[in-house]
């Protein structure tokens, strides 16, 4: 890429782009009637949002994804430009670009309802062939989304064979504990095996390791990774590395309107701390307050 810094770390994301449909709940669900809400229609989907986060941290960030080649598609490639991200190894494909309905409850929680659309046509080759062409590669993210569903997971693995044969870091999302349930135990740990980063909060990696204890999960999960980062919500963060450096932060108490997309601002933001070579401490510094000023509005991104 033209124009940067050599030294500025430039990072590909594998993974999906969404249209997110916030739907903040003010009043108990009234099954089969009308309940009371706020509905907003955002930029979302995990990688997406990393990307931007990334982008916001002075990284230099390209995105490999698939989305619909219909208005939704190009307002989220619009948007995703306009934060700095690189999207010419989209792919258009026809059929829907992905949306998740997200029901916000009162407290800030949220559950999400997902169809995820045209991600689900993203294919090995359009991850290698997207990779390849980048003019320089240091760091693959991949959003643990595409490494759980079956139908896009051999192009999840095809960009961790990728980043190990290129010899760049790489750092995996855990994304999401319903679907890690599903999988037979530890097969997910043995796809990223080996990677830089692994994040995941504690629901995640209770699925990930069929453990309790959060210094029991992230001891387990740093003997796959180099460093492991558990998020605990109000209890804060612990982080575990390979070479056996544990750092425990304590959480801040942010005023939460939405928690949609507070883990991927989590996530984008230390990774890029950590890519600049900061230390632990910083970057969990840094990356709790990103949480918080996503979680302090409605939508996955805090807008500017």
């Amino acid at each position: 890429m033209t124009g940067e810094s050599r030294s500025t770390p430039s990072v590909a994301v594998v993974g999906d782009v969404m249209v997110d449909v916030v739907v903040l709940v003010s009043a108990p669900f009234a099954h089969a009637s009308d309940t009371p809400s706020m509905i907003t229609t955002a930029p979302g989907g995990s990688a997406a949002n990393q990307a931007v986060w990334l982008a916001r941290a002075g990284l230099a960030v390209t995105i490999a994804a698939s989305i619909g080649d219909d208005p939704v598609g190009d307002a989220a490639l619009r948007t995703l430009a306009a934060e700095g991200v690189q999207v010419e190894k989209v792919r258009r494909v026809r059929r829907a670009t992905g949306v998740v309905v997200a029901l916000v409850e009162p407290d800030g929680q949220r559950s999400m309802l997902t169809d995820r659309g045209a991600n689900l046509e993203l294919t090995p080759e359009m991850v290698d062939g997207a990779l390849s062409a980048m003019a320089r590669v240091t760091h693959v993210h991949v959003s643990g989304y595409c490494l759980l569903d079956e139908s896009t997971r051999p192009a999840g693995l095809r960009a961790v064979e990728w980043a190990r044969a290129a010899g760049t870091s790489l750092s995996v999302d855990a994304s999401s504990a319903a679907p890690l349930r599903s999988l037979e135990a530890g097969a997910f740990l043995s796809w990223v095996a080996g990677a830089d980063y692994l994040l995941a909060n504690l629901d995640e990696g209770a699925a990930l390791t069929s453990l309790e204890r959060a210094e029991d999960i992230v001891e387990r999960l740093a003997e796959d990774v180099g460093e492991a980062v558990l998020t605990l919500g109000a209890s804060g963060v612990l982080v575990k590395r390979s070479d056996g450096r544990s750092v425990r932060a304590t959480a801040n108490a942010p005023v939460v309107t939405d928690t949609t997309g507070a883990g991927d601002a989590f996530c984008a933001t230390y990774l890029a701390r950590r890519l600049c070579r900061r230390g632990i401490d910083e970057a969990l510094a840094d990356a709790a307050l990103a949480a918080s000023s996503a979680v302090a509005s409605v939508g996955a991104r805090t807008w500017r």
